[in-house]
């Protein structure tokens, strides 16, 4: 029998609909039976995943154990353990170092803040064009220079112990407010750089094609540029700040009773350590989440640009 150019056409049609049919009753699950070939590789691949686990944790109890019979088996041992893991101070410590950690807390949630929108401000300073603006570019790297190379606590102690030696009339002396404006004026330096590297990292053709749109340079910086660079600086900005959720504890060198000064003066009184022992713990714990916090937002941003997400 003769097949007409139509009833090609519409078998080749017929042909097509039941190859697309096929794949779409696999891609509901509706009548799909895997190969054993995918079924093999899907036993190999959990046998692999449950030997690495395995592996993982045996070498990691066998790596505890040596630590602890060599740290046990030291011959200052008995002694240390006394001085520095005593129960009988660690039970009288932990209640007034967590009464003292509230106010490292609310330290790190103000000086924050003031770290970010300062550490921007200096960052738009030093990215900012013309002849006009040499001097204020000229200010903030001297700013960023000055106190990325002093050392924190030698910041605080100017700070913290020459301002009252000044007696100016309506400057405060509180040791909690001049240490957090230690603070605040160091990891600005530091934060200003990370901003800066965001907003230099943004290619011109963005802030051309603003431009372009009739946005003034003010605005395509506001509404292009910087979210942008914010965006890719998200996982340093969030390590700058478990870094001054630690240095928090330095402004007990003016004698606020935070954390580490609450430990200080149990140990001060009982010339056992364990306090501070206490209050590194403490702060560990609450280090933690933030760390995990900021590996879950850099994978996050990782997948986005291997998938070519928006960044």
């Amino acid at each position: 029998m003769t097949v007409t150019k139509g009833e090609s056409a519409q078998e080749g049609a017929g042909g097509k609909d039941g190859i697309t049919g096929g794949a779409t009753d696999d891609a509901t699950g509706d009548g799909y039976a895997p190969s054993e070939r995918r079924l093999e590789r899907e036993r190999y691949k959990r046998a692999r995943a449950r030997r690495a686990t395995a592996i993982a944790a045996l070498s990691t109890l066998v790596t505890a154990v040596v630590l602890y019979l060599v740290v046990v088996n030291a011959p200052g041992w008995p002694r240390t353990k006394e001085t520095f893991f005593s129960a009988q101070y660690a039970r009288e410590a932990l209640p007034k170092v967590l009464e003292g950690l509230w106010l490292n807390v609310r330290l790190l949630a103000i000086c924050g803040v003031a770290v970010l929108v300062l550490g921007m401000l200096i960052a738009i300073a030093r990215t900012l064009r013309g002849p006009v603006f040499f001097p204020l570019r000229v200010l903030a790297a001297a700013y960023t220079d000055f106190f990325r190379g002093l050392p924190l606590i030698i910041n605080l102690m100017i700070v913290v112990l020459g301002v009252p030696a000044l007696r100016l009339q309506g400057v405060t002396v509180d040791p909690v407010l001049l240490g957090g404006t230690a603070l605040t004026l160091t990891y600005s330096a530091y934060v200003a750089e990370v901003f800066r590297a965001g907003i230099e990292s943004i290619h011109p053709s963005q802030r051309a094609a603003a431009r372009s749109l009739g946005l003034t340079n003010r605005q395509a910086l506001r509404y292009v540029v910087l979210p942008q660079a914010v965006r890719r600086q998200v996982p340093p900005l969030l390590n700058d700040l478990v870094s001054l959720q630690k240095d928090t504890g330095l402004v007990s060198i003016g004698g606020a009773v935070d954390a580490v000064q609450a430990a200080d003066i149990i140990v001060g009184r009982s010339l056992n350590y364990t306090p501070y022992i206490v209050a590194g713990l403490v702060f560990v714990a609450l280090t933690i989440p933030m760390t995990r916090l900021t590996d879950w937002v850099t994978a996050r941003m990782d997948r986005q640009r291997a998938q070519g997400g928006s960044l």
